[in-house]
Order: structure tokens, then sequence, then C-alpha cells
């Protein structure tokens, strides 16, 4: 009988997932609905190679972590088989609380819930069905675990999420200048005092990680079209979420209907199990499946945002380092209205201010520290010749206005 699942992947070629808990896991329903939502949400209107899903890159985690378990344990750290299998478990799950178009239903139909959250609900939902095998998976998830570094490996500034989301991301998007050198990066990898350490050698593959992480956060991920894109699809969920609280007739999936028909805060998704059960039935499809009925809403505003989204009408956008005035603003609201006919306050669905901010590195976070021959350890910042404390850790802020064409 066959040992093992073998995935051929685009990025890594083949990957194993060994049979029993990990196959478990990726064959579980609410694991295989990870391919049912893209990894990028609507950036493949400016990419149109960016349709891989969360499916793919919780596999290529699932990869790279292996593969950072065994540089590790070739240095001569003990790591029990039942912690490498945790923490992968832990990896392959970091995602299963994602929902539709990535964060767009945190800022829209739930309110104080992360998808961070969601995801713990879920491992704790699966853990009960897999008869307690996700325990120890949960603790190094939740960093309640001795050891620190294996939560490292799935949530720091060098994890394994971060090393496949920015390759696999650059691969469909086809940025080549941002493909980073996760094999060489891995394969640099050490531990002291119970923190990962890089080895000195690996320092410029580390810089050209930072560097390609600034890079992708700007030409794709707060790509300008795609933030705009964005806006018009939560600015039209919005409008059908105060059109419900109306009592107006909206079509909808089961699920999504749930969402819009009912005012979720953290504590009814904590206290009523149906929140967790209709999320889990939730993916794009069930978004895309709305709006294109909703082309056709008698509501204008509903109708003319899904319309506009369906259709690639998306808002146009003024990038500034300043937030909008509220003169430009107001201006632009009564030109809308006059347009279209509608109130003002109608009219507020038809713009969107945002403020957006990312900085190559953070010093709030757990460092990338570099490791020289001597054994002493010294933060990036302060090891590389190219990147200053004040360079890498700067937060670029930005202030994107949108409104409709």
């Amino acid at each position: 009988m066959q040992s093992a699942k073998i995935i051929n992947d685009p990025v890594f070629g083949f990957i194993r997932v060994p049979r029993g808990l990990l196959l478990d896991i990726v064959r579980h329903p609410a694991f295989y609905r990870l391919s049912r939502i893209k990894q990028l949400g609507g950036a493949n209107i400016v990419y149109p190679g960016a349709q891989h899903t969360r499916f793919q890159h919780s596999l290529g985690a699932f990869h790279l972590m292996g593969k950072a378990i065994q540089s590790l344990q070739l240095k001569g750290h003990f790591i029990f088989d039942s912690e490498a299998e945790a923490v992968q478990a832990a990896i392959l799950l970091h995602d299963i609380g994602h929902g539709p178009f990535s964060h767009v239903l945190e800022h829209t139909l739930i309110s104080g819930v992360s998808h961070e959250d969601i995801s713990l609900m879920v491992m704790e939902q699966m853990n009960e069905e897999l008869r307690g095998q996700l325990t120890l998976a949960i603790k190094i998830f939740k960093d309640e675990y001795p050891k620190h570094f294996l939560h490292q490996l799935i949530s720091s500034q060098l994890d394994m999420d971060r090393l496949d989301y920015l390759k696999r991301d650059a691969f469909f998007t086809g940025v080549n200048e941002a493909n980073i050198g996760s094999s060489r990066i891995i394969d640099m990898l050490d531990m002291a005092d119970d923190q990962l350490v890089v080895d000195k050698k690996g320092i410029y593959s580390i810089e050209n990680y930072l560097v390609s992480r600034r890079l992708m956060y700007w030409q794709v991920y707060l790509h300008k079209t795609s933030v705009a894109a964005e806006h018009v699809m939560i600015n039209a969920l919005l409008r059908a979420k105060q059109l419900a609280r109306q009592g107006t007739e909206l079509f909808a999936s089961p699920a999504l209907r749930f969402f819009l028909y009912h005012d979720i805060d953290r504590k009814e998704f904590v206290g009523n199990p149906d929140c967790l059960h209709h999320y889990l039935t939730l993916d794009d499809n069930d978004i895309w499946s709305a709006m294109k009925v909703w082309c056709e809403h008698s509501d204008p505003i509903l109708s003319l945002l899904s319309r506009d989204f369906i259709n690639r009408n998306i808002f146009k956008i003024e990038i500034s380092d300043q937030p909008v005035s509220d003169e430009h603003k107001q201006e632009k609201l009564q030109e809308l209205s006059q347009r279209h006919s509608i109130s003002i306050d109608d009219a507020n669905y038809l713009i969107a201010s945002i403020e957006v901010g990312k900085d190559m590195y953070s010093l709030d976070d757990d460092q990338i520290e570099i490791r020289f021959n001597d054994g002493t350890t010294r933060d990036i910042t302060e090891a590389s010749d190219m990147l200053s404390t004040s360079l890498a850790s700067k937060k670029v802020r930005k202030h994107y206005f949108c409104y409709q064409r």
C-alpha cells in the first residue's frame, strides 16, 4: 500500500502527504473548501495568472515545514516525531479560517472576529472529530508549547507561511523580481536558545526576502487596482447588508443569506454554532453567484456596484500621502448624487477612503537573528550592510480615495 499521497505542485514539484493524521486533514471537507477560495482575492483583475488557491498555499507551506524540520534535525536538534507531525498539522490548518476573497467578510458581514480566531475555532472542532489528535498542534499554534521555535516556524517574520506565499504569489503573478530563495533560507535555518536563527551565510537571502516582501505588498497585495476592485465588492456587500436589515428580499446561498440577514459579532459567532457551520460552507462562489444575480436587482446602488464588479468597471482611485480632504470628499459625493439621482447617504456606497500601511520588517515581532561564527547573534538590521533599522522598519503609509467612475 502506498505510504503517502503524492501531489504535483507547480512551484515545488512533488509534495508527499503521509497517510494518517496529515492526510486526514487534507481530505477533510473544511480543508478542501480552501480549494474554492483564491489566495489573492481579486488580484487576478491585475494579474490574470493569479488563480491559485489557499488550498495550494497551505500544501506548499506544509511542504516547506517538512524541509525545515529536516534541516534542523540534520543540525543535531532533536524533534520528536509527534512534534514534527503536530507542527505540520498546524501549518496545514493555519489558513483554514479564511473566508471568501481573503479578508472581505471581516470588514463587512462579520465584526470583531478575525480569520485567525476562526482558524482556531475550526481546529478545535476538528480536534473533537479526530479524538484529540490535534491537541499538540493547537498548543504549538497558540504558542503554549515549551518549544517556542516550533511556533516560530508557523508564525513569525520568517515562517513557512510567508516563505510559501511570497514565492507562490510571485510565481503565479509573474512578478519575477520577487522570487525568493526559500530552499536556501531553510538550509540556513538553525536554533539557539529555543529561537530560530539564520547562519550568516544566508544573510543575502534574507535581505532579498525582505526586499521581495516589500515589493510584493506594494506591487501585488496593495496594488491600487486590486484595492479599488475589492472595495467595489465590499461596498456591494455593505449595501446588501443594509437592504437585508430593511427586509428587502435578496438572492443568496443559504450560507451567505445567514450572514446578510443576521448581525454577527464576536459574541454571537463564538456562542452560536450555526455561525461556524454556515461559515464553513462559504467560498468565493457564494459571492460571485450572488453578485451576478444582484446585477438585475431593483435597488440602483446594489445593481450598479454588482455590475461594476462583475464587468470590471472598478472604482477610480487617487493616491496621496495625506487623507482625502472633507471638501474633496463632499464634492465627489455631490457629483455622484446628481449623476445617479440618489441621496448623499446612498452616494457614500460609491466611494471608499482607505489608509494602507506596510513596513518591510517589524521590530515588535520575533526578530530575524543572524548567527556569526563566534556564536553571537545580531538582528538582521544590525548584521546587514544594506538594511538599516530605520530603513527596514519604516512604515510606508498611503491614502487611497476610490469612487465610482
